[in-house]
């Protein structure tokens, strides 16, 4: 892998993990009491793979937290974790003002499953921004066996662009500092 491809992988890595970090954070100031529905998925998804087209892909146990009454992963579960994985994609492609932080919000999340997961089944999730402008992205998933025999279920999520709240902002981690470089030196070749 040349120089330039393993410094944007580095760099897409970073700014999906950046996504999981600032979770946490916020999480953690959060009362309490107050458990956000999308707090295991956030907790046990592992990032495998980005890059700056707009790629990310997750490895994650379907454990019990996912269950339904059958032993097999819950389908709004399905839609949590779709959500989480098809929204981290954004993040290579976020800019001051432009998808930043958690990507907006949710238009519609349309979901196919194909086959069961059974509890205890580690599985793969691949996320790609197809389309994306200032306020209107789509982005397409799916999620299968580690090595993709297997597809369980896709997705295809339409999101609007929304500004980020000043709490979330205010939770500053690592990624920031470069973030912040980043786009500094960007403005300033611009003026």
């Amino acid at each position: 892998m040349a120089a330039d491809a393993r410094e944007g992988r580095r760099k897409a890595m970073a700014a999906v993990q950046a996504l999981f970090d600032r979770y946490r954070v916020i999480a953690d100031i959060r009362p309490a009491h107050h458990v956000d529905f999308d707090h295991e998925v956030m907790s046990t998804m592992k990032l495998v793979d980005a890059d700056g087209s707009g790629f990310a892909a997750f490895e994650l146990e379907i454990g019990e937290p996912y269950s339904n009454l059958n032993d097999v992963m819950h389908g709004g579960a399905a839609g949590v974790i779709f959500d989480m994985a098809t929204t981290s994609a954004l993040c290579p492609l976020a800019r001051p003002g432009y998808w930043e932080f958690m990507g907006g919000v949710t238009r519609t999340l349309n979901l196919s499953y194909l086959k069961a997961v059974p509890i205890g089944t580690t599985v793969r999730i691949e996320s790609k921004v197809v389309q994306v402008g200032r306020q209107m992205a789509m982005i397409q998933g799916k999620m299968t066996s580690l090595d993709g025999k297997v597809i369980y279920a896709t997705v295809e999520h339409h999101k609007v662009n929304a500004p980020v709240k000043p709490e979330h902002r205010n939770a500053r981690i690592p990624w920031d500092d470069e973030w912040d470089r980043e786009h500094a030196s960007k403005k300033s070749t611009k003026l």
